[in-house]
C-alpha cells in the first residue's frame, strides 16, 4: 500500500509538469507567431486557430461591437479559418457583454451550454456544445474583444486550470490583436496626412502645360520640405498661380510647416495677383507662429494670351527659374527677394517673362543645384551644367523635361545623401487652337 500510494503521487506530479510544460510552450508559440505580425486580421486568424488546436474543439474570436454588428473570427474542427459580420446581440451568449468590456470572465460551469445561438458556433462544428469558456481578450487600455471556447457534448468539461490557461492565452493574444488595431489606425492617420502633403499630380490647364517631380531626401520618407502647387484660374481669362517652396529641413518636421505654407497660399489665393502682398502676409503668418524655420519660394502667375503664354515670376529667397527658348537658348529669369519666416519685412521683384509656343519656364530647389556626386561625390551638380543640360532640351514636353532633369541629378548623386528635389515645368504648348467666345481669345490645348 505505501508503495503505490507513492507510486501515484509521483506519477500525478510528473503528469502535472508534463501539463504544464506543454502550455508554458503553446503560450510561447502563441507569443512569437502573434507578435510576428501587425495586421489585425491575421493575428485574429493565428489566436482562433492555436485557440481551436490547443484549448477546445473550436474557437471564436469576437471583436469590438459596432452598433449591433459584431465581427467574428472562426476556426472549427476542420482548422478553416472563417470571418463574418452578423447582426447579433451579445447578451445572447453568457458572459460575452462583460468580456467585452474587459469584466473577468464567469465560471463556464455558470454557462448554460445550450444557450449558446447558432451565430456563435463555427459551421463545421460536430455535435452540440456541451461546454463554452467566455473570456476577455485585455487591450492596451481598451478591450480588444473576447475569445469564446466551445467543446461538443462528447468531450469533458473545462476544468479550472484549463480555464486559467485560456485567460494566460487570451492575455497574450489580446495585446497582440490590441498592437496590431492601434498599428493599423496610426497607418491609417499617417496615410491620410501624407496624400494632403504630397505634391499634386500636374496637368494641362487652360491651354498651359505643368508638369512636376518630386524626390524625397530620405529612401524611407514620402515628404519633406521641398513642395509645389498649381491653383487653376477660374477660366481662361484668369491667371493660374504656380508656387515653388523649400522649407529649411528635412524631414516630417519640415513637412508639417510644408502643409501650413500650402494652406495659407491656398487661403490667400483672392489676393494673387499682388505677389508682394501675398507674399508679406504670409511672412507675417510664419514670423507669428511658434516655428523656428524660414522658407524660399517661387510664385508665377500664368495665363494664356493668344499664341503665347505671359507668366509673372516673384522670388523670396529661392533660386531664378529658368527659361528654355525653342531655339536652345537658356535664359535666367531676372526676379529676387527675400526669404519668408525669417524677417519682420520683406521685399521682391516681379519679372515679366513671354513664352512661345515650345518654350519652357522651369523652376526648381537648390535640392537639384546643390546636389552633390560625380566622379569623386563631392561635386556639386550645379547651375551651369543645369543650364548646359536644357539647351539640349528645346521643345521638349514639360512632362519630358521634368523628368529628364530628375533623372540627370538623381544620376549625378548615384546612391549618395541628397536634399529634397522638387522641378515644375511651365510650358507653352505647341498645337494650340484658338477659337473666339464672347469676344475674347481662348486657347484650346489639345495633347
Amino acid at each position: 500500500m505505501w508503495w503505490l500510494v507513492d507510486d501515484t503521487d509521483r506519477r500525478l506530479a510528473e503528469e502535472a509538469l508534463a501539463t504544464e510544460r506543454r502550455r508554458t510552450a503553446v503560450l510561447a508559440g502563441a507569443s512569437s507567431t502573434l507578435l510576428s505580425s501587425l495586421n489585425v486580421e491575421r493575428c485574429m486568424e493565428a489566436t482562433a486557430r492555436m485557440a481551436a488546436e490547443h484549448l477546445a474543439d473550436a474557437a471564436v474570436i469576437v471583436g469590438p461591437v459596432r452598433g449591433h454588428r459584431l465581427p467574428l473570427t472562426y476556426c472549427g474542427t476542420s482548422g478553416e479559418i472563417e470571418h463574418r459580420v452578423v447582426q447579433a446581440d451579445p447578451d445572447e451568449v453568457p458572459g460575452l457583454s462583460d468580456a467585452l468590456r474587459g469584466f473577468p470572465p464567469v465560471p463556464s460551469r455558470w454557462i448554460d451550454p445550450a444557450a449558446v445561438p447558432d451565430w456563435a458556433v463555427p459551421a463545421d462544428f460536430t455535435g452540440p456544445v456541451g461546454s463554452a469558456v467566455v473570456t476577455p481578450l485585455p487591450g492596451h487600455g481598451v478591450p480588444a474583444g473576447a475569445l469564446v471556447l466551445l467543446r461538443s457534448s462528447a468531450q469533458r468539461a473545462f476544468t479550472d486550470s484549463e480555464e486559467i490557461f485560456a485567460r494566460l492565452f487570451a492575455a497574450r493574444a489580446g495585446a497582440a490583436i490590441s498592437a496590431a488595431r492601434m498599428y493599423a489606425e496610426q497607418a491609417a492617420i499617417t496615410d491620410t496626412l501624407m496624400r494632403e502633403l504630397l505634391p499634386p499630380r500636374l496637368r494641362s490647364v487652360h491651354g498651359v502645360e505643368f508638369a512636376g517631380a518630386y524626390r524625397p531626401s530620405g529612401q524611407t520618407e514620402r515628404v519633406g520640405g521641398d513642395f509645389y502647387d498649381v491653383h487653376p484660374g477660374a477660366d481662361a481669362d484668369q491667371e493660374s498661380l504656380v508656387v515653388l517652396g523649400d522649407v529649411c529641413g528635412k524631414g516630417l518636421e519640415a513637412a508639417v510647416l510644408t502643409g501650413k505654407i500650402r494652406n495659407t497660399v491656398q487661403a490667400l489665393l483672392p489676393l494673387a495677383g499682388d505677389h508682394q502682398r501675398l507674399l508679406g502676409l504670409l511672412n507675417g503668418a510664419l514670423i507669428s507662429s511658434h516655428h523656428t524655420r524660414f522658407a524660399t519660394l517661387a510664385l508665377a502667375s500664368v495665363a494664356r494670351r493668344g499664341g503665347s503664354v505671359h507668366l509673372r515670376v516673384t522670388s523670396a529667397g529661392h533660386p531664378p527659374p529658368l527659361i528654355v527658348r525653342a531655339d536652345g537658348r537658356v535664359e535666367t529669369v531676372q526676379t529676387r527677394g527675400t526669404l519668408v519666416g525669417a524677417f519682420p519685412d520683406i521685399s521682391s521683384t516681379t519679372a515679366d517673362v513671354e513664352l512661345a509656343p515650345g518654350e519652357t519656364c522651369l523652376f526648381f530647389t537648390d535640392g537639384i543645384t546643390e546636389a552633390r556626386g560625380g566622379p569623386l561625390g563631392d561635386e556639386l551638380f550645379g547651375v551651369q551644367r543645369l543650364v548646359t543640360a536644357l539647351t539640349r532640351c528645346a521643345a521638349m514636353p514639360a512632362e519630358a523635361l521634368v523628368e529628364h532633369v530628375q533623372m540627370l541629378a538623381s544620376q549625378w548623386v548615384g546612391r549618395g545623401a541628397h536634399d529634397d528635389m522638387a522641378v515644375v515645368a511651365v510650358t507653352a504648348p505647341h498645337h494650340a487652337h484658338l477659337s473666339a467666345v464672347n469676344g475674347h481669345t481662348r486657347g484650346r490645348y489639345t495633347a
